[in-house]
């Protein structure tokens, strides 16, 4: 069973960050709120709590991942990114976008995308989220909570309870934080290229 706990939207509470935390570290899972809609979360180094993500999700290894970063130079550390990806990262976070990259040596290649050795990075717009990605010291290994089947993300804390208590070590409750997810642009080429058109705008890509 999940322990569940009400995150306030705007003065997150440290002691429920640092449970949260705790729990990341000790191998669990938690579902938490984003700018866009509620993620699923895990430790980057965790294979088997990464297994679990992916079978709550349903997908396989060819799935983007996303390394969820609190700025700039945790990206950095973890993608190769040129100066031009750097101005342009720069002007739009954080927001709700996810970009995909070519990972460095840094990430475990079972995170990476087989073939292409991709991954999603992303700094939220989100006062929780960098609360807790601040109060973890590390970024986190997510992917946007939508269970197959759904045609939209789960979005209230009750709701995920309902359907992954069992599945789950943690529930941060942060309210309604939407429905709509990341939008997710490929910088791999050089120009942007449209994934996904989400919540984020385009116009900044010129897409």
């Amino acid at each position: 069973m999940a322990e569940y706990l009400s995150l306030h939207p705007d003065n997150p509470q440290p002691r429920m960050l640092a449970k949260a935390a705790q729990v990341l570290r000790e191998g669990g899972l938690i579902a938490f709120p984003t700018d866009s809609c509620y993620s699923l979360a895990c430790h980057l180094g965790d294979k088997e709590a990464l297994d679990r993500l992916r079978a709550i999700r349903g997908v396989d290894d060819r799935h983007h991942m996303t390394l969820m970063c609190r700025d700039l130079s945790q990206i950095a550390h973890f993608a190769r990114v040129d100066n031009a990806q750097y101005r342009l990262l720069k002007t739009v976070t954080p927001g709700s976008y996810v970009f995909i990259l070519e990972g460095t040596k840094e990430l475990p290649r079972r995170v990476m995308h087989p073939k292409r050795k991709t991954i999603g990075l992303r700094v939220p717009d989100h006062l929780g989220a960098l609360a807790l990605l601040e109060e973890f010291g590390e970024p986190l290994l997510t992917a946007t909570l939508q269970l197959p089947g759904d045609e939209a993300p789960l979005t209230e804390g009750w709701e995920i309870q309902d359907r992954l208590d069992d599945q789950l070590e943690l529930i941060l409750d942060g309210g309604h934080c939407g429905t709509e997810p990341t939008t997710v642009i490929d910088l791999t080429s050089g120009a942007p290229e449209l994934v996904r058109a989400g919540r984020g705008a385009l116009a900044p890509f010129g897409l």
